[in-house]
């Protein structure tokens, strides 16, 4: 898939780029309060952050995952991530991060909203959907703002490894074309 970049009113999302390591690995990616209910534990150094990149490079390529870093206007520093996941042909899955100074802000839901418009304009995408830990109620906050419905809670689904070993409830959410 053509690589694209988008502009909302504060934010651009483009494609991360391998100059993008230190400023993520700087902003977020080593914040144990940032990661705390990713699936991610926080980044020992900048070589993991690249590596990660790298795998950001191939989801583009293989047209597995399409992750966008988000730049304020006026800046080159990375403050967070989106990434949709396309899954089969009619379903992709949402996730996202951001650096902890800015939250609270609305960037979040700014950036989240203009990524999952992206995915209903694409004609074969029927349902978008994502999952956050019951605790992480900002995050469930913005998925509701950005339009989508908590379905329920799915028992013990996934392991948030920053808050325990073992699989945690997540809620589910939304979006039905």
């Amino acid at each position: 898939m053509e690589r694209v970049t988008f502009t909302t009113e504060r934010l651009i999302l483009r494609p991360p780029e391998p100059q993008d390591a230190d400023s993520i690995f700087r902003n977020y990616a080593r914040d144990p309060e940032v990661t705390r209910f990713l699936v991610w534990r926080p980044h020992a150094d900048v070589w993991e952050t690249r590596r990660f990149l790298e795998s950001c490079r191939e989801g583009w390529a293989s047209g597995d995952e399409f992750t966008w870093v988000l730049v304020p206007h006026g800046s080159d520093e990375v403050i967070g991530m989106v990434a949709v996941r396309p899954e089969e042909e009619y379903k992709a899955e949402i996730g996202y991060v951001l650096a902890r100074p800015f939250w609270g802000q609305g960037l979040m839901t700014e950036a989240a909203r203009c990524a999952s418009d992206w995915l209903r304009s694409q004609p074969g995408i029927y349902r978008i959907w994502a999952t956050c830990d019951v605790d992480n109620l900002a995050s469930a906050r913005v998925l509701e703002k950005i339009g989508m419905q908590r379905e329920g809670v799915l028992r013990r689904w996934m392991v948030r490894p920053n808050v325990s070993a073992e699989p945690r409830d997540s809620f589910i959410y939304s979006w039905v074309r």
